[in-house]
């Protein structure tokens, strides 16, 4: 039997791996990481990168299948005005004005065997 704490932390576990595998290939492909898991009152930044001159806050979808839908679905337009509004609040936490600024999505899809797969999808919202 699952108890619904198990679930939670295997949900948490899953997502938070997802993370560090997108901002490993994030930063190979040359972005900086900037700041990562970043909360406000109106939501939560995944990572916050530079990539070049411009600000890239990225949410991460990771999921074990596409049982439930895919991780690009899960990104709602509720979902992407919510990581707009968190965007521009840590820009105003960190006293920054950026002259290019994207919100990107990383879906990662980790099956249970084998390897995840992971897609960098810019400018979402």
């Amino acid at each position: 039997m699952t108890t619904r704490s198990g679930t939670a932390g295997r949900r948490q576990a899953l997502g938070a791996y997802g993370e560090a595998l997108a901002a490993r290939h994030l930063q190979a492909a040359g972005m900086v990481l900037l700041d990562h898991n970043w909360r406000c009152p109106g939501g939560e930044l995944d990572l916050v990168l530079r990539d070049g001159d411009t600000l890239v806050f990225c949410e991460v979808k990771t999921r074990r299948s596409a049982a439930y839908g895919s991780p690009h679905e899960a990104v709602t337009p509720t979902k992407a005005a919510r990581v707009r509004r968190a965007a521009a609040r840590w820009l105003e936490a960190h006293d920054l004005q950026a002259c290019h600024v994207r919100v990107d999505l990383v879906a990662v899809t980790a099956p249970r065997h084998g390897a995840a797969a992971v897609e960098h999808v810019r400018g979402i919202g």
